[in-house]
C-alpha cells in the first residue's frame, strides 16, 4: 500500500498578477511545498496536476502562457509526474488513475487550488475510485464566489467545501497536523 501526493493546479494564474488571483495563494502554496518536501524525503510518489484550458472563452490557464505554468513553490523535479487535465476532476480523461495503480497507490494526500472547484471534484472522484484520501486544508485556497447580488467570501467558500468533504470523502487535516504524524 503506497501513498501518493497530488498537487492540483498550483499554477501562476492563481497568484498576484495572475489572471485569476485567489485568496492567500502564497500561504497555501508554501504549505503545499512543505508537504511536497516531506514526500520527496520519503521517496513517495508525487503527481503534479496541471490544468490547461481548452475552452475558447477561458480567461486563465491558457496554453503556452506563463499563467498556466506550475508555480515555483512546487516546481516538479525531473522524476515527478505531470498530469495535464482539461476539466476540474483530475481523473477525468487523464492517465492519473492508471499511473496511481501502476505505482500500487491506495492512499492519496491532496493539496492545491481551487477548493470549491478542482479540489472538490478531484477528492470526490478519488473516493468514488476507491482511494483513501487525506486533504490538507490549509494547503488549499479559493476565491470569493458571486451569485446574483450575493458575494460569498473566499474563507467561507473554502470552509463550506472543506466541511462538506470532511469524513465522507476525505480525512481533513492541517499542514502542521499532517507533518507531525
Amino acid at each position: 500500500m503506497s501513498t501518493a501526493l497530488l498537487i492540483v493546479d498550483i499554477q501562476n494564474d492563481y497568484f498576484p498578477k495572475g489572471r485569476m488571483e485567489l485568496s492567500n495563494p502564497v500561504k497555501a502554496a508554501d504549505n503545499a511545498r512543505r508537504i511536497l518536501e516531506m514526500f520527496r524525503q520519503n521517496h513517495d510518489p508525487i503527481f503534479h496536476i496541471q490544468h490547461i484550458s481548452i475552452n475558447e472563452g477561458a480567461g486563465f490557464f491558457l496554453p503556452n502562457t506563463e499563467g498556466a505554468n506550475i508555480n515555483e513553490a512546487v516546481l516538479p523535479l525531473e522524476n515527478e509526474s505531470i498530469i495535464v487535465k482539461h476539466s476540474p476532476n483530475s481523473f477525468f480523461q487523464t492517465e492519473l488513475e492508471s499511473k496511481l495503480k501502476e505505482n500500487g497507490v491506495t492512499k492519496l494526500v491532496i493539496v492545491g487550488m481551487m477548493t470549491h472547484m478542482c479540489i472538490d471534484a478531484t477528492v470526490r472522484a478519488a473516493k468514488e475510485l476507491g482511494f483513501e484520501t487525506t486533504l490538507i486544508e490549509d494547503a488549499c485556497t479559493t476565491t470569493d464566489l458571486r451569485y446574483q447580488d450575493k458575494v460569498v467570501p473566499a474563507e467561507q467558500v473554502h470552509y463550506a467545501f472543506i466541511g462538506a468533504l470532511n469524513g465522507m470523502y476525505a480525512n481533513i487535516v492541517s499542514t502542521e497536523a499532517f507533518l507531525r504524524q
